[in-house]
């Protein structure tokens, strides 16, 4: 008999749910409040769908509710595109809400800036309507839409794009990405408008791309820069007045302009210098949230790439990776990186003067320091490539992070492996002395490490804001530089004239950080 009344219960419920799907309300009287009174949609390219952004529509009265409508002003021609409460549409009538209760609506656009404006951006938007007449209540959408230049693979029909051969592998098979060689018109990006890379982007061999100084360049998910053999990179940007537009600093990210992608990394690919490519230059640029930030292949004998006032942040593997590279580097941030910030892999030739590679990876746990030098590269399971690490120098550097180990020095004794450290400040701890007995680590050694400093905090502004300026008084990294080498590279990363008798460690000459309340 219990299982017979729980049954009917059961039935009953699910008749009363039935019978829910329209019920008993009073017409919306103007009375709802919302989560915004505008929706800003964020900065998008022109064709480029948006993130979804979400509305919160309340009902605080006493009674279920009927609205007539709700709409987009636009009606169906709007750019806009709607989501209420699980329905998707332009215009829709009777949404209903009980009482005490809310509903959701989310929006999303994609608008082509074509025969809109001459303009390189402008705003658009349109209003979500509630209810007509003197019931009517709106919010605003807003979306400034951005002009771009964009590159792309050229579309060989059924689904095909053009590819880009990089060889063979193990077994002769072509290895094959999507993209396509820069013809000589698309050699130069000005700053006239931001450039939007889908696929590799690739300069053809003994030709130069030159970027322009407030160049802003994005690149799609897994798509990237390629130097071909004999190709050149020349990203020269300048010296900006305004800290917040950096107007004449030319940026490397992704193409997703919405606030919340800001320090995501592992949006695009990487600037691939690829072997035989030689004769980049890189200053006063940044590149930010991609796979590795530069990938730097083989050394031709003479130095393969130069970096000066240059920022490399959030790479989901590695910032800096060369392999059998000849770099030199000055004034120079390389952080947060799932790996290492620097990887000096199969040996090469590298100097490194006044920078800052600093590791503070909080996406998952970290195994690499931020800096690796090794001079030997594991391309198989059976084969070990090795080359000379010729020398590795880091004058006036900060090497730091949150691991305890921040500097990984792998020599195959089958090839040289000279490094120096000198007037730098870097973290490694050993409190179990595993490393007591390798030599490479004895840091007495003077042929080694230089009037270095070892484990003492850095002191940095904002590791979370990327802001890797140290305190004056407090960091580690204080007043310990060699004059010799900052009298080479005298003013920091962010302009300011380096002391002449007691300069710093690092990309920043220290600074006294503001009070906080």
């Amino acid at each position: 008999m219990k299982y017979l009344y729980g049954l009917t219960l059961i039935a009953a419920i699910l008749l009363w749910s039935s019978c829910r799907n329209e019920f008993d309300s009073t017409p919306s009287s103007g009375n709802l409040t919302f989560s915004k009174d505008t929706v800003y949609l964020d900065t998008l390219f022109t064709n480029i769908g948006s993130s979804t952004y979400q509305l919160k529509v309340y009902n605080g009265s006493n009674d279920d509710i009927n609205i007539p409508s709700v709409r987009l002003a636009n009606g169906e021609s709007s750019g806009y595109r709607l989501n209420v409460d699980g329905l998707p549409g332009k215009v829709f009538e009777d949404i209903q809400i009980l009482a005490k209760d809310s509903i959701f609506i989310f929006i999303e656009t994609t608008v082509d800036i074509t025969g809109q404006t001459s303009n390189t951006q402008f705003i658009y938007t349109d209003q979500i309507l509630f209810d007509t007449g003197s019931n009517q209540q709106k919010v605003e959408l807003v979306t400034l839409i951005q002009d771009a230049v964009f590159l792309f693979p050229a579309d060989l029909g059924g689904g095909v794009y053009e590819t880009l051969n990089l060889g063979m592998d193990d077994n002769g098979d072509d290895i094959l990405i999507e993209g396509f060689y820069l013809d000589d018109n698309e050699l130069t990006f000005t700053n006239e408008k931001p450039y939007v890379i889908y696929g590799y982007a690739a300069v053809p061999p003994g030709k130069t791309l030159t970027v322009e100084p407030g160049a802003r360049v994005h690149f799609h998910e897994s798509s990237g820069l390629l130097v071909a053999n004999t190709g050149t990179l020349k990203s020269i940007g300048a010296p900006s007045t305004d800290p917040e537009a950096l107007e004449n600093e030319i940026i490397f990210e992704g193409d997703r302009l919405e606030p919340s992608f800001a320090d995501i990394p592992g949006q695009w690919g990487t600037i691939w210098l690829t072997a035989g490519s030689t004769d980049h230059e890189i200053s006063y640029t940044t590149i930010k949230n991609g796979i590795v930030g530069i990938l730097m292949d083989s050394n031709d004998g003479d130095r393969t790439l130069t970096l000066n006032n240059v920022q490399i942040y959030n790479s989901s593997n590695v910032g800096l990776l060369a392999r059998t590279g000849d770099i030199y580097g000055e004034n120079m941030v390389i952080s947060n990186s799932g790996q290492s910030s620097l990887s000096c892999s199969l040996g090469g030739k590298y100097t490194f003067n006044h920078c800052t590679f600093a590791n503070y990876w909080a996406n998952s746990f970290r195994t690499f320091p931020s800096v690796t030098l090794t001079n030997s590269l594991q391309v198989s399971e059976t084969e070990l490539l090795v080359s000379d690490l010729i020398e590795a120098n880091f004058n006036n550097c900060i090497i730091y992070g949150s691991e305890q180990r921040e500097i990984a020095l792998l020599e195959d004794p089958n090839a040289a492996f000279n490094f120096n450290f000198t007037n730098s400040l870097i973290r490694f701890e050993d409190p179990f002395g595993d490393f007591s007995d390798v030599p490479n680590y004895n840091f007495n050694n003077s042929s080694l490490y230089t009037n270095c400093e070892f484990n003492i905090d850095a002191v940095f502004q904002n590791i979370n804001l990327n802001n890797y300026h140290i305190e004056t008084g407090s960091s580690g990294a204080d007043g310990i530089g060699n004059t010799a080498i900052s009298s080479q590279v005298p003013f920091d990363l962010s302009g300011q004239p380096r002391s002449l008798t007691t300069p710093d460690a690092g990309a920043y000459e220290s600074i006294e950080f503001p009070v906080e309340d």
